[in-house]
This record gives C-alpha cells, structure tokens and sequence, in this order.
C-alpha cells in the first residue's frame, strides 16, 4: 500500500466541497472588484527564483533538471511568474493590470500545523498603480474577502507596516548595518525569544543600544516617535505614503480591521513599500493567516519597464485554521438535490427515470441515479449516504397508473405525481410543490 508524500494531502469529497466552497467565495470577491482570472504553469525555470532570492533558495525548491538538461522548479510562489507574464506583453496590456488565480504551490520546508509543502492559494495583484489607492483597494479585497466567508471585525486584523520607514529608520542610525537582514530580524520578532531578536539585529550590524532604541520606536507604534527618531526625507515620503494609505482604506469602508503595526516587516526582499499580515485577532491562530503588499522594483528586476505593484496571497491552510476556530468553515457534509431512484428491469422504467434525470440536470439540479443495478433498498441507504434531499421513485407498479413517487428525505413524508408532469414547469420541484 502506497502513502502520500510527506508535506502534500489529500482531498476527500466532503472535505473538497468546504474547500471549493472557500475557493468559490474568494475568487467571486475578486472578479467584483474587477480583477481577470489567469493561469499559469507548475513548471518554471529556476533561475527565476534564484535570481530574485539568491542560491540559497534552491534548498527549498523542488527543483531537478530536465531531458533538456534545464534547470527548473516546481513553482514556489506567484509572484515572479506574474512579473514574467506582465513583461511579456507589458506593451499591450491596459493599466492598472487586475490578475488573480488559485493554484497549488510547491515549497520544500518544515511541515507544521497551517503549512503543507504543497499548498493552494488566491493570488491578487494590480500592476501599473502607484497610487495609495491600489494598495487600499488590495487591502479592501482581502477584508471583504474574509467578511465574504462569515468572519467580523473581532475575528481578524490586518497588521500595517511601511518597508521604507523600517529601511529609513535603519539607515539613519548609520554604521555598518545591513539592512535587509535586519529587516529578516524584525519579520522575526514575534517568533523568536527577546535575546535571541536581539542576538539578530547585532548580527544584521547594529550595536546593542542601537538596537533597544530602534526596537523600542517600532514598539511605540507612533508615527511622529519615527520621524522625530530618523529625521530624513525617506522616512518623512514613508510615512506620508503609509496614511495616505490607511485613510484611502478608511474611505472604502475596511479601516476597522487596519492596526498600524511597525514591527511587521514581511520578511522577503523584494517589497518596497505598505505591507500588512493578516492575523487572527483572539490569537488563537498565533501564527499569520496571510500577506501582502507593494513591490515595485519586481518587473523592472526580471526586464521589464518600471512598474509599481501590490498584491495579496491568503493560502487555503492557515485560513481554514482562522475559519474553523470562528466556526465559519463551511460544512463538510455533502448533498444531493435528487435521487433517481429505479424498481423494475423494463424498458419504460429505464426510459422515464432517465428522462427525469436528464431534465433535473437541465435545470441545474445535482441528481444521481443508480448506475449498478441494486436493490430498492440499497439505492435508499446510497441516497440517505450522499444527503438527497428528494428521492424520485420510478417503479413498475407507479408507472402503471402514470405516477412517480416523489419522497421527502428530511421529513420522510412522500407522495405522487403524474409521470407526465414531472419535474413540470418547476426548476426544482419538491414534496410540497406535488403533494
């Protein structure tokens, strides 16, 4: 008997339906706010993502080389896939470009609890907007996104960050600080005991003192505590563009979820300006639900003209922890409109109970019948099993009088109607509609 490889699940029926469900609700947020489905391939080159990330990324790939002998990967993430894309008709294309897609990723790295090495996630971005108001619309997505599937304020919140005020603030302590790891240390923070964040910042170049006082101003949570803390025209634009963007939020009505949170970094390189986790507000989840923000150095890097972006990526796994722990995961029980239900071996019992069952299905009913020859009370025990909600009894002995027999699943209760006149001029006729 073989298993499944270790990092990657499997989806029964049920569990699929609660999942295509969650799937189904996002995308439709989505496409209201006027974002275009694409897809795109599970293959990519690996100098893709090791030209944005750097050699050490390829231990977390699934990367091998091809009969061509290319190097390629299983896609990791989205983002320089879509960078690619946009580069490749950047000319033709209408700006802002509005893109999203859901899609199994591969990642080679710890399995723990929300965090699979194959997961799915909705990917959505606007390319050719620098404007504060496509980083509030990704930000309005996302909330309404969560509000879509049953979650409120006190369920979820997004913690808001600036990458230019954590980089400005670094660079004005001068010294020999390394910027980028410092910035790793603090996208860290939470995870990490106090002497070990610490420890990071020191390693990333920054002395002891140097370190208390950077931590305590993002402690603070206090935008004048930061300009008065690093006095220079980065930080000053930073902050500016950092409340642009929460008062355009405000305006589209998600300022409710906004924390502004200077401890959240959003520890890959390639962001350049507001970006946010999303975290279960009861901390029960303690870990982050998902993220976002602005990149607006990714297209240029990869070859193409200089394009602002912001994008977001809930993954299905953590969300379903925020969603289960407020009781909003959709139910797993699966459910059928109709059975079909046939009695007899005649040629008119076929012909009937197929032609009701063609028709429901016309109408977009879900309807099964029997398709292996079992007894009456086989196919009653299958239509309880998959939750019918009307079973059609097509027998010999009703059709002899031109009837069908329409039976209630949930009451029990069950009638006839005539042969003729089913399903009739109903779109999903029921036990009450005939009796």
């Amino acid at each position: 008997m073989y298993d499944h490889v270790k990092g990657v699940r499997d989806f029964y029926p049920n569990e699929m339906g609660a999942r295509r469900a969650v799937i189904d609700s996002l995308e439709d947020v989505a496409r209201r706010y006027g974002f275009r489905e694409i897809g795109t391939p599970a293959i990519e080159s690996a100098d893709l993502y090791i030209e944005k990330s750097g050699e050490e990324i390829v231990e977390e790939l699934y990367s091998f080389e091809d009969e061509s002998g290319r190097h390629v990967a299983l896609t990791p993430e989205l983002t320089p896939t879509v960078a690619r894309m946009v580069v490749a008709k950047q000319q033709e294309l209408a700006k802002p470009i509005k893109w999203f897609s859901t899609r199994p990723f591969w990642r080679y790295e710890q399995v723990q609890q929300g965090r699979y090495r194959e997961f799915y996630q909705l990917n959505a971005d606007i390319f050719g907007s620098g404007e504060p108001a496509a980083d509030a619309e990704i930000l309005a997505l996302a909330a309404d996104a969560l509000t879509g599937l049953g979650l409120g304020s006190e369920d979820f919140e997004f913690r808001v960050s600036h990458r230019d005020i954590l980089g400005g603030m670094l660079e004005s302590i001068g010294g020999d600080a390394d910027v980028q790891e410092a910035i790793r240390a603090v996208d860290k923070r939470e995870k990490v005991e106090e002497g070990e964040y610490y420890g990071l910042l020191e390693d990333a170049g920054l002395g002891r003192e140097d370190a208390r006082e950077f931590d305590g101003v993002l402690s603070s949570g206090d935008l004048e505590t930061v300009l008065e803390f690093a006095g220079t025209d980065r930080v000053e634009r930073a902050v500016e563009n950092l409340r642009a963007v929460l008062g355009a939020a405000e305006n589209l009505g998600v300022g409710e979820h906004l924390t502004l949170s200077l401890e959240t970094a959003r520890g890959l390189d390639y962001y350049t300006g507001v970006v946010f986790e999303c975290f279960d507000s009861t901390g029960e989840v303690s870990r982050s639900v998902f993220g976002g923000g602005r990149y607006d150095d990714l297209i240029e890097s990869v070859g193409g003209q200089p394009t602002p972006a912001v994008g977001v990526a809930p993954g299905l796994a953590p969300l379903s922890l925020l969603l289960d722990r407020a009781g909003v995961w959709p139910d797993e029980a699966i459910s059928t409109d109709y059975y079909v239900l046939r009695v007899g071996e005649s040629d008119r019992v076929a012909q009937v109970a197929a032609r009701i069952t063609r028709e429901l299905r016309s109408r977009g009913q879900v309807t099964e019948t029997d398709v292996s020859g079992r007894s009456f009370g086989a196919q009653m025990s299958y239509a309880d099993s998959i939750g019918a909600e009307t079973v059609v009894i097509v027998g010999e002995q009703d059709l002899a009088n031109d009837e069908v027999t329409i039976k209630d699943m949930r009451g029990g209760d069950q009638t006839t109607a005539p042969v003729e006149n089913f399903p009739g001029a109903y779109d999903r006729p029921t036990y009450d509609d005939v009796a």
